[in-house]
């Protein structure tokens, strides 16, 4: 794993531990896409859906599940399924990227331009990951240009040129090298300070840093990328304010993000803490989705919230970080012992041990994906059922999984789901809706 993706696993941790948001997704068709490749862009609720005194939850998830096209299944299936390979693909990519580095002794090359540029111990970290940055982007971009550009326009979800595709990936470039940098200064310090027990002191730094990203993203780190207005109309925010109100979510304003100028995805989040904290929508979710599914899918979002998901999944990635870290105390110096000379790295301290703190950190995280996806979704799963009972949504919530399943595997088999998906898939999306709507019929609002 080269450092970047590393510190992209970092930024995502800090996303599920500040917002933890679903996405329900619609996008324009491809350009060589046909209306039966596309999911449907209006979903009615179909006639087995409909609330009666022989209502059958199976029946009514099947019922809206054959409202999907079976090309545009086809076509959201093998996107999905292509992302598995993808997992493979940038986890052996960055092992290469690591060992290339260290057996070449490039990585030795670039302590040794840093040293040359000055004395200071932590300036010379902050010169080694500038070059280290750098470096791996530059061998990284094959892979993340045919992910992040050519694939996602291949399957309609993505609407930018390459110019401003290009301008938002040296802009996280620019991120990572200012946030990544302090991070690194300060972990190779405590590396340098206390060597025995650095793993620890290194694991809680991680979580503070994860803390303050989280604290700051929604206003200071957003709107690099997007523009955050405050959304006026009262046709949609009145709804979503009384149902904070409802569920006691100190917020008095909703915005919206122009997502529209990256992708085709809809998408909101209740992100931040204290002074911080918003209620956000991207601009494709309030064009394109129903009242009833901009309700469902806050709902959900307001579930994170209420049910404490934010610190929770902040006590969560502190074990996964010292479990880490102590994978990293138990296996650097027997390494550095074997092949240390060899690749020209001194001792834990030096900046050139990061790509293989990069190849040992991607082992870790690549064997823990399942455990990973598995603790997500089943936060996820709980916020679903917190959204259906304060939204009383169960179609707006089935319209928001079809949604989704243009990018998302609508019917996994149940090993799949566990190892690949962190949300629940859109068929277990949509029966739970629709058995909550079997077990609450008299709430639910007349179709």
């Amino acid at each position: 794993m080269t450092l970047r993706f590393r510190l992209r696993v970092v930024l995502a941790s800090l996303v599920l531990a500040s917002s933890l948001s679903t996405a329900s997704a619609q996008s324009s068709p491809a350009p060589n896409a046909t209306s039966e490749s596309a999911m449907p862009s209006v979903i009615t609720v179909p006639e087995a859906a409909r609330a009666s005194d022989h209502f059958d939850a199976a029946a009514a998830t099947e019922a809206y599940l054959a409202q999907i096209p079976p090309a545009a299944k086809a076509r959201s299936d093998a996107y999905f399924e292509g992302g598995y390979w993808l997992i493979l693909w940038d986890f052996l990519y960055g092992i290469a990227v690591s060992f290339l580095l260290l057996s070449s002794r490039l990585s030795a090359r670039m302590r040794g331009i840093a040293e040359a540029l000055t004395s200071l111990r932590p300036l010379q970290t902050l010169a080694y990951w500038v070059q280290y940055l750098l470096v791996t982007s530059v061998l990284g971009f094959p892979l993340a240009v045919y992910e992040g550009y050519f694939r996602e326009h291949e399957y309609g979800l993505a609407t930018q040129t390459f110019g401003p595709w290009l301008g938002d990936l040296l802009k996280g470039l620019a991120l990572e090298m200012i946030l990544g940098g302090l991070l690194v200064m300060a972990l190779f310090g405590i590396v340098r300070r206390a060597p025995r027990t650095w793993h620890l002191w290194g694991a809680g730094l991680t979580l503070a840093f994860m803390i303050f990203v989280s604290l700051i993203a929604p206003v200071y780190i957003l709107p690099l990328f997007n523009k955050v207005n405050r959304l006026d109309d009262p046709k949609v925010t009145a709804p979503i304010l009384q149902l904070a109100r409802a569920n006691g979510i100190p917020v008095h304003d909703v915005f919206e993000v122009d997502a529209s100028r990256q992708s085709n995805r809809m998408s909101a989040n209740v992100s931040g803490f204290g002074n911080t904290m918003r209620i956000t929508l991207n601009d494709n979710l309030l064009r394109r989705g129903s009242p009833e599914e901009i309700q469902a899918v806050m709902g959900h979002e307001m579930g994170h919230y209420v049910l404490n998901h934010v610190y929770k999944s902040l006590l969560f990635f502190l074990v996964v970080i010292a479990a880490a870290f102590a994978f990293l105390r138990a296996t650097l110096d027997g390494s550095l012992r074997r092949w240390g000379a060899r690749w020209d790295v001194r001792d834990v301290g030096d900046p050139a041990v990061l790509p293989l703190v990069a190849l040992l950190g991607s082992l870790f995280l690549f064997v823990l994906t399942p455990i990973l996806n598995s603790y997500i979704r089943s936060g996820e799963q709980e916020a679903d059922m917190y959204g259906l009972n304060a939204s009383r949504q169960p179609d707006g919530f089935a319209q928001a999984a079809i949604h989704l399943g243009e990018y998302r595997k609508m019917s996994p088999g149940p090993l799949e789901e566990w190892v690949f998906f962190d949300h629940p898939s859109g068929h277990t999306r949509i029966y739970n809706a629709m058995r909550w709507k079997g077990e609450n019929l008299s709430l639910s609002p007349a179709p």
